[in-house]
């Protein structure tokens, strides 16, 4: 499971011209699901989230959670994240979770925000042409990769 964080003023995501998620001073998450990833990758990931200090305390240091400031995340399924470019110019997909696995991981992925204290968590739709806005902190940028954590064979 693949993760883009960023620490936003604010983020929303439109589909057919519609918001359908909005958030506040947080985290925009985007995530890609790899058909080897599990719910354990989801619940790593979410907690990594959750308590990754990446806000600045009085002192103008990165030593702040999302829990510790109140944040809020805009979470958006982002099956590119999966992309193979080893040849060629055009990237292949064919690394990516297929969409119901994907959509279950996700969803659950979800859950596991809340579950490790995150308030307000928004979503895309899942497999939907998004328009997403995001107006970055920083910009702070952070990629998470859960094979760091879960070595695989």
């Amino acid at each position: 499971m693949k993760a883009v964080v960023q620490r936003v003023k604010s983020s929303a995501v439109v589909v057919d011209g519609e918001t359908i998620g909005k958030i506040g001073k947080g985290y925009n998450v985007l995530l890609g699901v790899f058909p080897d990833d599990t719910k354990k990758d989801a619940e790593i990931l979410a907690a990594k989230i959750a308590k990754l200090r990446i806000f600045e305390d009085e002192d103008e240091k990165m030593n702040m959670s999302i829990l510790d400031v109140d944040g809020e995340v805009l979470a958006i399924s982002q099956f590119t994240l999966c992309a193979d470019i080893k040849k060629g110019n055009r990237p292949s997909f064919t690394t990516a979770a297929k969409p119901d696995y994907a959509n279950e991981l996700y969803e659950y992925f979800m859950e596991q925000l809340k579950a490790n204290g995150i308030r307000k968590v928004e979503h895309g739709s899942f497999g939907a042409d998004m328009q997403v806005e995001i107006h970055n902190d920083g910009p702070v940028t952070i990629i998470m990769d859960t094979t760091i954590w879960n070595k695989r064979d």
